[in-house]
C-alpha cells in the first residue's frame, strides 16, 4: 500500500494508537517495537478491543496472511465461526516492512497538508526550556502546536505532527539526538521551515563518538533548511561552533542574537541584570533596525521565574522567533515574565527546610558546570549540592566526572552529596552514594536544614524523588 493511499486510511480513521492498552474505537494500531516489547504480538487484541485496522510489520504476520487467504479460498460452507473471526482480523491487517518507517512517512503526509511555518528546535542543553519559551510567546499571537514534555524523538515527533489540525497556525517541534543522523530522521520527518539550535555540548559523546560528531549531528538542521528557498535560522551569535556552520553562505536568512556588545548593532541583544536567584534581564532590538524605523532604543526589562544566567540565551531565541513572525514587544514581555518553570528543569522550590534548586531531568559535562558556575553566584548563608552521575560519556567519563569534582573542591559549598558509580574511584572529601535510595536513607536518618540545595543530575539518577524528603 503506498503511503498516500494508507494515509487516505488514515483520513477515515484519524486516529492511530500504538498503545494495545488505549484502543478507541475505529482508530488505527501501529505496532512500534523497542528493546524490550514489540508491538505486532498485541495486534489482534487491538483489534479486537475495537481498532479498525493495525498496521504491523513481523515476519509472522507475513506466513500467516498467506496461510488465512489460502485457508479461505479453500474453505466449505462449513467453516467453523471460530476460524471466520480470525479470518475477519487477519484481513485488518495492514502489513508493512517497517512499521517505525511507516510511522514517520504518514506523519509527514500528514504535515504536508498544513502550509504553515513549522519551527525545529534542537540543542544539547536548553532545547525543552526554549521549546517553551518559544510556544509561550507565540501563543500571545497564535495557536500554536508545540511538542508536550520530551516527545522528542522518532517516536515522538510525528506524534506531535499527528496532533496538527487546520486550527493550528504554527508549530514548534522539539528534536533530541543521541546519534549520528537522528536529526536528519527528524526533520526529514517535520520539515521544518525554519530552524534553532541552542547550544552544541559534550553530551552522549559515546553514541556521537566525538564533540565534532554533536556538532555535525545537531547541523543537520541547518543542512535541511539550506535546502528551502524560505530557511530560516534563528543563530546566537556568540557561539562560534554554531556561526562557523553558517560561514558565508548566502543560501540561508538568518536571525541572530547575542549577548556580547559589540553584537548590539546588528542583532537582537540582551544583558543579565541579576540572577539571585531568578533571572532579571533586558533586551532590545539591533540598533540598526531601530535607527532605521526611527524608534526608541530603549531596553525592554523582564523579571523572569528561571533560576540560572545561562537562561538568558534561551530567552533571547524566543524573543528572535517572535519578534519575526509580529508578536507585540509587550505582549513578548508578559510572555516570559508569565513562563514557570516544570519538569525539574530550573525549578525553585521552597520547603519548610530548604530552598532547593531542581534540575534533575538531564546532566552533561557542560549544563552540569553552567549549573554550578551559576549556584556559586548565588548568594546564600549555606549551600549544598546533590550531583548525579553523567552517563553516556563513554572513554571520557572519568576525565568529566574528574573536572567535576575538581571544581567542586574549589566552589567551596558547605556540603557535597555525588551519586553514582562513576564517582567511586575519584579521591576527593565528599559524601559519596550508590543510588538515589542510599541519598533517601541517609535524608530521613538525618535531613539537612537550612541550606540553598541544588539539585542536578540526569533522569536516569532518579534525584526527582529527593524534593518532597528535603
Amino acid at each position: 500500500m503506498e503511503i498516500k493511499e494508507l494515509y487516505r486510511l488514515y483520513q477515515q480513521h484519524p486516529c492511530i494508537t500504538t498503545d494495545s492498552r488505549d484502543c478507541p474505537e475505529g482508530s488505527i494500531f501501529l505496532a512500534l517495537k523497542g528493546e524490550s516489547f514489540d508491538g505486532n504480538k498485541f495486534a489482534l487484541q487491538a483489534l479486537e478491543k475495537g481498532c479498525a485496522y493495525a498496521i504491523v510489520d513481523s515476519v509472522e504476520f507475513r506466513t500467516e496472511s498467506l496461510e488465512f487467504a489460502s485457508a479461505q479460498n479453500n474453505s466449505t460452507e462449513g467453516t467453523s465461526v471460530e476460524n471466520s473471526q480470525l479470518y475477519t482480523l487477519n484481513s485488518k491487517l495492514i502489513i508493512v516492512d517497517d512499521c517505525l518507517q511507516t510511522f514517520k512517512d504518514l506523519a509527514r503526509e500528514h504535515r504536508r497538508q498544513f502550509d504553515i511555518p513549522v519551527i525545529g528546535i534542537t540543542g544539547t542543553n536548553g532545547k525543552t526550556t526554549t521549546k517553551e519559551l518559544v510556544a509561550a510567546v507565540l501563543s500571545q499571537q497564535y495557536n500554536v502546536l508545540y511538542t508536550q514534555g520530551n516527545f522528542n524523538n522518532d517516536v515522538g515527533v510525528p506524534k506531535t505532527l499527528f496532533r496538527l489540525t487546520k486550527e493550528h497556525e504554527i508549530a514548534v517541534i522539539e528534536m533530541g539526538a543521541s546519534h549520528p543522523g537522528d536529526i536528519k530522521t527528524l526533520v526529514e520527518t517535520a520539515e521544518p521551515t525554519c530552524g534553532l539550535i541552542t547550544n552544541v555540548g559534550r553530551a552522549h559523546l559515546q553514541g556521537f563518538g566525538s564533540f565534532e560528531g554533536v556538532i555535525k549531528t545537531k547541523c543537520e538542521l541547518y543542512d535541511f533548511l539550506r535546502t528551502r528557498e524560505d530557511g530560516l535560522i534563528f543563530i546566537n551569535a556568540d557561539n562560534e561552533h554554531l556561526m562557523d556552520q553558517i560561514g558565508d553562505d548566502e543560501n540561508i536568512w538568518i536571525t541572530p542574537y547575542s549577548t556580547s556588545p559589540d553584537n548590539q548593532y546588528t542583532c537582537i541583544s540582551g544583558e543579565v541584570i541579576e540572577c539571585n536567584p531568578f533571572l532579571k534581564f533586558r533586551w532590545r532590538e539591533p540598533l540598526m533596525t531601530l535607527e532605521e524605523e526611527g524608534r526608541s532604543t530603549k531596553w525592554h526589562k523582564v523579571q523572569t521565574h528561571l533560576i540560572g544566567a545561562y537562561n538568558i540565551d534561551n530567552l533571547l531565541a524566543a524573543i528572535s522567533v517572535g519578534i519575526n513572525f509580529g508578536v507585540d514587544r509587550k505582549k513578548i514581555c508578559a510572555a516570559l515574565e508569565a513562563y514557570v518553570p516544570s519538569n525539574n528543569r530550573s525549578q525553585m522550590t521552597v520547603t519548610e527546610k530548604n530552598h532547593l534548586i531542581v534540575d534533575a531531568y538531564n546532566a552533561n559535562p557542560t549544563s552540569m558546570q553552567a549549573a554550578l558556575e551559576n549556584f556559586s553566584l548565588i548568594q546564600a548563608v549555606r549551600k549544598m549540592a546533590i550531583l548525579g552521575q553523567m552517563g553516556e560519556l563513554g572513554t571520557e567519563s572519568d576525565k568529566e566526572h574528574r573536572k567535576m569534582v575538581s571544581y567542586l573542591e574549589q566552589a567551596g559549598y558547605d556540603e557535597v552529596w555525588l551519586v553514582g558509580d562513576n564517582f567511586k574511584d575519584i579521591d576527593c572529601p565528599f559524601k559519596k552514594f550508590h543510588d538515589v535510595e542510599e541519598v533517601k536513607a541517609a535524608i530521613r536518618e538525618h535531613c539537612p536544614e537550612g541550606f540553598y540545595i541544588l539539585i542536578k543530575g540526569s533522569n536516569s539518577n532518579k534525584l526527582f524523588q529527593l524534593p518532597e524528603l528535603l
